[in-house]
């Protein structure tokens, strides 16, 4: 199986740091580079934030890693390329080898 992981991609993961007043401030927290496949998938319509939003989801390919090594992607982290931010909704290996993990991802686009 070849793939093509052209894309470099910064894994994130969201932390809770001290705000300073006794609350906790959200960040997200590079956690290293990873390069991947990314495919898109299917678009909808959607409300976010701040408004109407265009979601676009996406498969992206990376290299497989064990269960607990801190390189594979999990549910809630997200990948970002430049200013494009991937959530990450599933994680599961891609061949029954492990070489491969697929990632189901998601972009949001504010219209």
């Amino acid at each position: 199986m070849s793939r093509c992981l052209t894309s470099k991609l910064v894994l994130e993961r969201l932390d809770a740091v001290p705000d300073g007043a006794g609350g906790m401030h959200e960040s997200w927290v590079a956690l290293g580079v990873i390069w991947g496949e990314v495919t898109p998938r299917s678009g909808r319509e959607g409300v976010g934030e701040a408004g109407q939003v265009s979601v676009t989801g996406f498969r992206i390919v990376v290299r497989g890693a064990p269960q607990g090594y801190s390189a594979r992607p999990l549910p809630d982290q997200r990948f970002r390329d430049g200013a494009r931010v991937f959530r990450i909704n599933s994680v599961t290996e891609a061949d029954p080898g492990g070489r491969f993990l697929t990632c189901l991802c998601d972009e949001e686009v504010a219209t």
